[in-house]
């Protein structure tokens, strides 16, 4: 079940963000007719996709070979579109088959128009998506600073006012302390050695 819920919402998205927009055409163009294979390792069941000329089917079975397949984890997934090649040579994807296929479907993402205000506004008009976005980007920008700030001031508050651990001078003080205590054992076994040895 949750397998039907994550192909509909991908396969959505990707309809609405890769084959809305005139421009992409002749992107599109050349993964007509190829099917990506990937595999992700958070999920048991593999996605196809199935780029045709009007949409793109997002399955998780597919009978025929994959003109490429794609084994990585999630979180790799959004760094597809800037650094592939670097990926690849680091091991955090494998590609077998075609990689003009990933190359282009990387691409195509890339491509895309990203813009919240652009997706909204069919739906609410230019002006409304617009504002709305700058405002959703203000508050978001707000609470992270505010968020920043209150880390900030909980930081000061144990280590300064409550005490609960000790600031970085009292660690350095400390080390230093721990330090001299270790040399000064180190030296005292040394002459206990001295002294096993002279009787």
């Amino acid at each position: 079940m949750l397998m039907l819920w994550v192909t509909a919402v991908l396969e959505a998205g990707l309809n609405r963000l890769l084959y809305q927009d005139s421009v992409m055409k002749p992107a599109r163009q050349r993964l007509k007719g190829k099917v990506l294979r990937m595999e992700l390792a958070e999920l048991d069941s593999p996605l196809i996709l199935v780029f045709g000329e009007m949409q793109v089917d997002v399955l998780t079975a597919w009978d025929a070979v994959a003109d490429c397949t794609l084994k990585t984890h999630i979180a790799t997934l959004p760094a597809l579109r800037q650094r592939l090649t670097a990926l690849i040579k680091q091991g955090d994807l494998d590609v077998e088959g075609d990689l003009q296929v990933v190359q282009q479907f990387a691409a195509l993402l890339d491509m895309a128009e990203q813009d919240p205000a652009e997706i909204l506004a069919p739906y609410l008009g230019d002006i409304v998506a617009e504002g709305l976005t700058q405002k959703v980007h203000a508050q978001f920008c707000g609470l992270r600073r505010r968020l920043l700030e209150h880390r900030a001031r909980l930081g000061q508050a144990v280590s300064e006012e409550w005490r609960l651990c000790p600031s970085t001078l009292e660690i350095a003080w400390f080390s230093d302390e721990v330090d001299v205590i270790d040399r000064a054992g180190t030296r005292l076994a040394a002459r206990l050695d001295k002294l096993e040895q002279s009787r």
